[in-house]
């Protein structure tokens, strides 16, 4: 008996320690799993009944990542709800634009953050895009969490007034006589801009020179310039020069044309309905996120989307609030990603 007390004691540290270790590790797997499937599971349920914790959220200032530089469709939506939110949370919501890589350095500092609920990401579909595409095949959005799909937006094909063009028609007509010397701008390689173009150039058969840019605003101000003649884009980031006659539309994706340029015919209705791409915006967290923070966070912007003046604003400048809830975003989300995969083999830019 004494033998066998002694045989244990000096065993149970060992097994103290693998058992700690499989305990923690079994958690941390538990936890992933559960985070993973947080917001598909349930979605009837939303909202979720708030306790104590969710009463006293925030305490401190909310920082929301912008996945591109301080101009352009994203960052347009990202200060109307921030904007909104800090006045219905009680706290200061601070946007911190780290555009670059089309996104994926946004993305991958809110994949790193505390999920806390005091740090939140907003991105575009082109940032969807560009995780993909990414080298070596690391989804990075597999490590974020759907909290609401914020607003979307049909894209605009401008031109500088210098391109000697008066329609749709006629632009295409002098990329087919010039091809490869009309240059176009995006917000980087792999984004929606890109994608979208180049579903351009398939669809009408023209060959058009790719610019990418560090995010939507450095093309933006080339563009203005002249130094770069067309660009594919989202209405918020051009409609206002489009207003001030600094950039001339000739087409606009979706089913109708927009109230706010009445003018502005459809790609469908000009023969070219495979151009057909929508941008929307979406707000994640960091995986493991609490799901009670998660819902209220959803509520407010949801509370957003309804208020008239948020609608008026965002429909004037062509983008549509849409304020979903995380389940809903998240079954969104991974159907766009499968839908996107599909596209990029088709056109090239992914390979197997």
């Amino acid at each position: 008996n004494r033998l066998s007390r002694q045989r244990h004691m000096k065993i149970s540290p060992a097994l103290c320690i693998a058992l700690s270790a499989a305990r923690q590790r079994f958690r941390q797997s538990a936890r992933y799993a559960s985070s993973l499937a947080l917001c598909l599971a349930c979605a009837t349920a939303w909202p979720a009944g708030t306790g104590t914790s969710v009463d006293a959220y925030p305490a401190k200032s909310i920082r929301v990542i912008v996945a591109t530089s301080a101009s352009g469709g994203t960052d347009f939506v990202a200060r109307i709800m921030g904007q909104k939110l800090a006045e219905i949370l009680g706290q200061s919501v601070v946007i911190d634009n780290r555009p670059g890589a089309t996104g994926l350095i946004g993305m991958e500092i809110v994949a790193r953050a505390l999920p806390d609920g005091y740090t939140f990401l907003i991105m575009n579909v082109g940032h969807l895009i560009a995780a993909l595409l990414r080298e070596g095949g690391s989804d990075i959005t597999r490590d974020l969490l759907p909290a609401s799909n914020l607003a979307s937006t049909p894209v605009m094909l401008v031109v500088h007034p210098s391109v000697p063009a008066r329609s749709l028609a006629e632009f295409l007509a002098l990329a087919k006589s010039q091809p490869g010397r009309i240059n176009y701008a995006s917000g980087g390689i792999g984004g929606v801009q890109h994608l979208s173009t180049e579903l351009l150039k398939r669809e009408a058969r023209i060959d058009l020179v790719h610019v990418p840019y560090k995010g939507t605003g450095p093309g933006l101000v080339d563009l203005l310039a002249g130094q770069v003649e067309v660009t594919l884009t989202s209405v918020p980031s051009v409609i206002p020069h489009v207003n001030a006659g600094k950039l001339r539309a000739f087409a606009v994706t979706g089913q109708a044309r927009l109230s706010s340029a009445p003018d502005v015919p459809t790609f469908a209705e000009s023969g070219l309905a495979g151009v057909n791409v929508v941008i929307w915006y979406g707000m994640l967290a960091p995986l493991s996120t609490p799901r009670t923070i998660m819902d209220r966070l959803a509520h407010a912007i949801a509370q957003i989307a309804k208020s008239p003046d948020v609608r008026e604003r965002m429909l004037r400048d062509g983008a549509e609030p849409i304020g979903s809830s995380p389940a809903d975003y998240a079954r969104y989300f991974s159907s766009e990603r499968d839908k996107w995969l599909k596209v990029t083999r088709e056109t090239g830019l992914l390979k197997g």
